[in-house]
């Protein structure tokens, strides 16, 4: 395998990171989005997905010059207006195989600027991604791009390795609940020594997107009458990153609000996204906006999801409790010990501290009943709960990719092309998984 450094991409719904292992930070970091100009043909083709993998062959062979004319990332956006723009993932899977291996191929030759025949490749899948996708991911890696090497990771795995940086971590271990929030959705994952327990990972329909629209809907409803509408979810999404926190208490910190409102308000200052034009000039348009409940309503709806919608109905803690609960008995107790937050929209203020007290007081209280009910004839150990909150969280996913694929032991792991070449794209059904101790 190639002594030069292995590429770690992270695609996730919102968006990807791209850098190289060894490094601290992702190199680049922009939305999973891509602007195209659909032709009819393309647009009613049907997906490469519903065909088997060994008819989809080299997607790049069946399109035409025309298809070369596309942007990703930011500038997908920035031509939204002249272009269809399109999400090639959608809740962690990926949709469209035609839209992302050209996602893939401007990611390597335009971002990174890389030859991949010369690099191992380490990518991220969601939980229970289906076998067939790790297929289609092997064969547009090692058919198209020719890559020298490939791993597929489970993004809670990785997610727990970037939490040994955390100074309440004793030990390095591949043991731990994974909370993934990201911009699509919110993952619960039971990991026991390097192995997602399947069957008790939940999934949770509150992610930040979900949250932007929520800080977009109050700010309605109180009537903030100064925002364009084309900034709208922009402002949200700044509101939601900037002045957001969670807190101990949502009726203490009403109160807290209607007392000393001008220690609590807070003002967002902004400009007109689509400048004005007055005669010849074009000149931009200040606006104010107050900021008052939404501060800590917003991520209020991970604990008390009934303010935002009746479908969902579970707060995080609980729904975090039986997750462990559903997992093997011997695995709880470590379950419990490392509770690892990953993605964005874990990264508010004391988002670890409410979590944390939550879900202890649901264990304490459980053991207490189990000693009620013995008459005081047992006592019991008592449950640690440990939620780890690291300076990694926000891009934990990568930097974990980044981590394990540095150690020595990467390129034993890594499926080659030799391996592809003589058994198929099936090698990619099973990858080793690293071991608990590095």
């Amino acid at each position: 395998m190639s002594s030069l450094p292995v590429v770690v991409m992270d695609n996730g719904t919102g968006y990807t990171k791209l850098g190289f292992s060894g490094n601290n930070e992702p190199s680049f970091v922009f939305p999973t989005a891509i602007s195209t100009h659909e032709s009819p043909s393309a647009s009613g083709a049907p997906s490469v997905a519903s065909k088997p993998s060994y008819l989809s062959g080299n997607l790049a062979s069946k399109r035409g010059i025309e298809d070369l004319d596309f942007y990703i990332g930011d500038e997908a956006l920035a031509n939204s207006k002249t272009m269809a723009v399109h999400n090639p993932i959608r809740h962690g899977q990926i949709e469209n195989w035609d839209h992302m291996e050209r996602f893939w191929e401007q990611s390597i030759f335009k971002y990174l600027r890389c030859e991949p025949e010369d690099h191992a490749f380490m990518l991220t899948e969601p939980p229970l991604n289906p076998p067939e996708n790790r297929e289609m991911t092997a064969e547009i890696m090692f058919e198209t791009f020719n890559v020298k090497g490939l791993y597929i990771a489970v993004q809670a795995v990785l997610a727990l390795a970037a939490s040994w940086t955390s100074n309440k971590v004793n030990e390095q271990t591949l043991t731990g609940t994974v909370i993934d929030s990201g911009a699509g959705v919110t993952h619960v994952i039971p990991v026991a020594e390097g192995y997602v327990i399947g069957s008790s990972i939940k999934s949770i329909p509150i992610a930040g997107r979900d949250i932007s629209k929520f800080v977009q809907q109050l700010l309605r409803e109180r009537g903030e009458t100064g925002i364009p509408p084309e900034d709208s979810l922009y402002v949200a999404e700044t509101i939601k990153e900037q002045y957001s926190y969670v807190c101990p208490d949502i009726v203490k910190e009403f109160k807290k609000y209607e007392q000393e409102p001008d220690k609590y308000f807070k003002k967002y200052d902004g400009i007109h996204t689509v400048t004005g034009k007055v005669g010849f000039y074009y000149v931009n348009i200040p606006y104010s906006v107050d900021v008052g409940f939404e501060r800590f309503l917003a991520p209020e709806i991970f604990f008390n999801p009934e303010i935002a919608s009746s479908d969902f109905l579970t707060p995080l803690p609980e729904v975090v409790d039986n997750v462990i609960q559903s997992s093997p008995i011997d695995t709880r107790r470590g379950l419990y010990k490392n509770i690892v937050l990953s993605g964005g929209s874990t990264m508010y203020k004391d988002f670890d501290k409410r979590l944390q007290r939550d879900i202890k007081r649901t264990v304490d209280l459980r053991v207490k009943m189990s000693e009620d009910l013995s008459g005081g004839a047992m006592k019991a150990k008592p449950i640690d709960v440990s939620v780890i909150s690291h300076k990694k969280q926000r891009h934990a996913v990568w930097f974990g990719g980044s981590l394990l694929a540095s150690t020595p032991d990467f390129n034993s792991y890594c499926h080659t092309k030799a391996e592809y070449d003589e058994y198929g794209p099936s090698i990619c059904r099973h990858n080793r998984v690293f071991g608990s101790v590095m």
